[in-house]
């Protein structure tokens, strides 16, 4: 299905939702027709961000808001969808548009397979109506599902689309870059370099297929590395929890923009405990770009001096391998929290591979190095 069709069939005018790259198509139509226009379009922290945004809209105009997400979101809106938009609260109408991630019967990364078989039935227990879209879906039924729909959304109540893969296409493509010059690989490499066998946690995505390949070029082997393969947002809280009970370990958070942001939270719990032991950096390229590139929020402010503002001791912002080096080989001499934030180009290798061990192998190795 053309994702215009999809679109115009919603009937909608306001947007929000965190990308994902099942749902690539819609994300780059709603670029291209209305950029991030906070009056059609928000790229939000978070999924239950989204739902709350999604609320406000509805009280303020009466409309039925569309929120996009991938399936692993379903936890972030839990909360809000069975406290505030459910019928028996607010009845705050919604559509939401679920990317299905781990499909049951087809193939998928590890993170996704469970979430994939419980995709319907949590929709099923938060009470939303859940309608499937493949590729074989025409205009038609979609219209009918629509049709069908708006007595629930009239009650106050909320459905889903839940997107399979190929479903849409768009033949528009849309460029995401910026203007800064580092490489999120070659900063991953000076990391690795500085940090020698100090344990490193890494965020999900593609900053933990671009450590384990580097580990694999160097032929070091993966047991000082947790590849934080899913739950995305929380790698800084786990680099945390190792951290106050290995005091004599230096830890290393590899962390991303739109993670980061997505839990922010998890920064001034951080600060408030304050680890000596600590470095989390913060490869920063303002964008999603592990599902297609969408921008981030992380592009226009400052996380070093939000850091600074959480409690980290020491925080830094930098945008060369030179100035990078140099504050690495500081910290992994102080005994101080330390933050860096490091500004990145968006892009990777065409070749970039996956981890070739599982995510309990990975577990089991780390635990073997740190467990002693």
């Amino acid at each position: 299905m053309k994702i215009q069709n999809f679109v115009e069939v919603l009937n909608a005018d306001f947007f929000t939702g965190v990308p994902d790259s099942q749902l690539k198509c819609l994300c780059d139509y709603l670029i291209n027709t209305y950029g991030v226009d906070s009056r059609h379009h928000i790229i939000a922290a978070n999924e239950g961000n989204c739902a709350a945004i999604a609320t406000g809209y509805h009280l303020a105009t009466g409309k039925v808001p569309v929120v996009y997400m991938q399936n692993s979101g379903e936890g972030n809106i839990i909360n809000p969808v069975a406290s505030l938009m459910n019928e028996k609260v607010y009845a705050i109408p919604c559509i939401f548009v679920v990317g299905w991630r781990g499909e049951p019967g087809v193939h998928d990364e590890p993170q996704h397979i469970y979430q994939g078989e419980v995709t319907l039935k949590l929709l099923e227990d938060m009470d939303i109506k859940s309608f499937i879209i493949d590729s074989s879906t025409t205009a038609y039924e979609l219209n009918e599902m629509m049709r069908e729909s708006l007595s629930t959304l009239t009650k106050g109540k909320q459905i889903a689309f839940v997107i399979k893969k190929g479903a849409f296409e768009y033949e528009e493509n849309v460029k995401y870059a910026n203007n800064n010059v580092l490489t999120r690989e070659e900063i991953i490499k000076c990391i690795v370099s500085v940090s020698g066998e100090d344990p490193i946690v890494s965020t999900t995505g593609k900053a933990s297929r671009e450590l384990f390949e580097i580990r694999e070029m160097n032929k070091q082997g993966h047991s000082y590395d947790f590849l934080t393969v899913g739950s995305m947002g929380h790698s800084s809280s786990i680099a945390l929890g190792i951290a106050i009970n290995k005091p004599d370990k230096k830890i290393w958070c590899i962390d991303g923009d739109g993670a980061a942001l997505m839990h922010m939270g998890s920064m001034a719990v951080i600060g408030a405990n304050c680890p000596k032991n600590l470095v989390h950096i913060v490869i920063n390229n303002g964008a999603h770009e592990t599902v297609g590139g969408m921008p981030t929020v992380a592009a226009s402010i400052n996380l070093a001096e939000i850091a600074k503002s959480c409690g980290y001791v020491n925080t830094v912002k930098v945008d060369s391998l030179t100035q990078l080096n140099l504050e690495l080989k500081k910290a992994k001499t102080s005994n101080e929290l330390t933050f860096v934030e490091v500004l990145c180009a968006i892009g990777s290798r065409a070749d970039l591979g996956r981890p070739t061990t599982t995510a309990l192998e990975n577990k089991i190795n780390f635990m073997s190095q740190i467990v002693k």
